[in-house]
């Protein structure tokens, strides 16, 4: 059975700093949250880089900052992904090099910048986890795909170009749409992940939408990834919230050992399981992490 990691997928979320029921009160800087964090736990998950390229000097800071053995996974940029990327959030010099079409806009994807200006995104974005990977602390890249990213030719050949632009690390696909693991389509996503190397991120969600994917619990690679992301229904698909409160859901005592054979069934065929909570409303992500911790035990 590969070693199993159990963390969260933010440290610096408002409403966990807010709630001050996890970080202790002299923990006040980010430097400081982040050593505590990872006192507690042996892996997170950053998914502030996929609001924002990330920086390679802010990279170098977190491995400073952490344990030799602390593990990261990267939330890929929300442009990778095929989602709607406001232009205020690429890098500077790039805003100024789009076509005018492309900068008059509030928000881009990826088919509106001119190839070179995508190369370049992804170069700087491997480039910006050099440090992680030098100190063998880059876990994988988590490329989470929308809703409307359904199954399909072009999708698969998608997925695999992705893999290319980063070559020497590991990638982990996320799928929001259903299709992807019906059970008409499952056994091909599964093999198709499995032909290239592709770990599948599992996921505990809210059934029922198009963009609710069912719990499935399989290995497709040599790492597993089981991530959290609560049941609240109401919220799911609400329009006008905010991250946090999409994801306000705490597993009771009794949803959580639901998993534990899933998570042992996927840790035995994987030489290391990354399993993170989602649930970042307060500290909610942080208690049931806890929680899962003495499940597993």
């Amino acid at each position: 059975m590969g070693d199993i990691l159990i963390g969260t997928c933010s440290w610096t979320d408002p409403t966990l700093v807010q709630s001050g029921r996890f970080y202790p009160p002299e923990a006040r800087t980010a430097d400081d949250r982040l050593r505590f964090y990872a006192s507690q736990f042996g892996i997170v998950e950053v998914d502030s880089v996929y609001y924002s390229m990330p920086a390679q000097n802010t990279a170098r800071l977190w491995v400073e900052r952490t344990p030799e053995d602390f593990v990261f996974d990267i939330k890929a940029f929300r442009l990778f992904t095929q989602h709607p990327t406001p232009v205020k959030s690429l890098p500077k010099d790039l805003r100024e090099a789009l076509p005018a079409e492309a900068g008059s806009k509030a928000n881009v994807y990826q088919r509106d910048l001119p190839s070179e200006l995508v190369d370049e995104l992804w170069q700087r974005f491997e480039s910006a986890l050099l440090p992680l990977d030098s100190a063998m602390k880059l876990g994988l890249v988590l490329l989470q795909f929308p809703p409307w990213f359904y199954t399909g030719d072009w999708q698969r050949e998608y997925i695999l170009s992705c893999k290319m632009r980063l070559p020497q690390y590991r990638i982990g696909i996320e799928f929001r749409h259903y299709s992807w693991l019906s059970e008409k389509n499952a056994q091909r996503t599964l093999g198709f992940l499995r032909e290239h190397d592709l770990p599948l991120v599992c996921v505990d969600e809210p059934q029922g939408f198009k963009s609710s994917v069912p719990p499935v619990a399989e290995a497709t690679a040599d790492i597993g990834v089981v991530r959290f992301h609560g049941r609240n229904r109401e919220s799911w698909e609400a329009k006008g919230i905010s991250v946090a409160e999409r994801f306000n859901y705490l597993y009771t005592e009794e949803e959580l050992p639901e998993w534990a054979p899933r998570v042992e069934h996927i840790a035995a065929k994987t030489t290391q399981l990354h399993v993170l909570f989602n649930n970042c409303y307060e500290d909610k992500a942080v208690k049931n992490a806890r929680q899962m911790g003495f499940v597993l035990e």
